[in-house]
Order: structure tokens, then sequence, then C-alpha cells
């Protein structure tokens, strides 16, 4: 079995899985998983990297917290825990995600790295190489940390 398989083969094992303990929540999102992976697969016309479904599966967990904020601030909370639960079904697939000292950490290796091949000290017009190599830094490393985090994090190191 190929990697681009890997995961939908995975999920399908979890589906079953679920549908035998009646676990309803997990049963759905696990379905919602598999229909996404195969709508962008049918999108693009071929199969999925494992990139582009852990993008997929990020862009899944970005509608569920936007949904949940609107569901919280709407006096809502039964629909917001739903989103949650989802969140931590689809979570479950993707890789780990980094904390705030490992984030750093990463960080300042890929500024460092960036700034001896640049031949250059950094400055924030080097933004978009920099987000580049972190991004480069964690798909290698098999983590995940959040954008905003990550933006922030860098633009504080070439500021400073």
């Amino acid at each position: 079995m190929t990697d681009a398989g890997a995961l939908e083969a995975t999920i399908t094992q979890q589906v079953i899985t679920a549908l035998k303990a009646r676990d309803q929540v997990r049963t759905g999102t696990l379905r919602l998983i598999k229909n996404a992976l195969k709508n962008k697969a049918i999108e693009k016309r071929g199969p999925l990297t494992p990139v582009e479904e852990q993008q997929t599966l990020t862009s899944m967990v970005k509608q569920r917290r936007d949904s949940f904020e609107q569901f919280t601030q709407g006096n809502r909370p039964e629909l917001a825990a739903i989103e949650a639960a989802e969140i931590v079904v689809i979570e479950e697939f993707m890789p780990r995600e980094l904390d705030e000292a490992g984030v750093q950490s990463l960080v300042q290796q890929a500024l460092q790295e960036l700034a001896a091949t640049a031949g250059h000290a950094l400055t924030p017009k080097d933004m978009g190489a920099a987000m580049k190599a972190v991004q480069a830094r964690l798909q290698a490393g098999g983590a995940r940390a959040d954008g905003r985090q990550v933006s922030d994090l860098v633009k504080k190191s070439l500021a400073g």
C-alpha cells in the first residue's frame, strides 16, 4: 500500500470500529474526513500526497474552530461541543503540534540557516523567505504549529 492511500485505509478501519462501538460522533466525523479526502482527490484528479492530506485535515480543523467560536458567541453550547468533539477526532490523524518552546527553537534554527545562506543579517523584508524556511522545517520534522504563532515569532525574531 502506498503512502497516498494509507490515511484513507486507516480511516476506513476506524469507521468500522466506531460503528461497532456505536459512537455516532466519531463515526460521523470519520466519514466527513473520508469524504473530504475523496473530494480533494477528485478535484486534483489523482491520489493525494501526504502533504495534501494534512492540508485537507488542517482546513477541516480550522473550519471547526471557526464554527466553535461562532456557536460559543451565539450561546449554542450543544453545537459548540459537537464541533470540539470533531476537532479531537480529526487531530488524531494529524502530526503532533509543537509547544511554544519547540516552535521557538525551530524558528531560530531556520532563521540561522537562512542567514547563513543569505550571507547577511536578516531584516523584516526577509519575512516571506523566513516563513518558507520554517514551514519546510515543520514538514520535514513531521510536526505542525499554529500559523499565527509561527508568524508572530518570525516577526519578533526579525525585528529584534
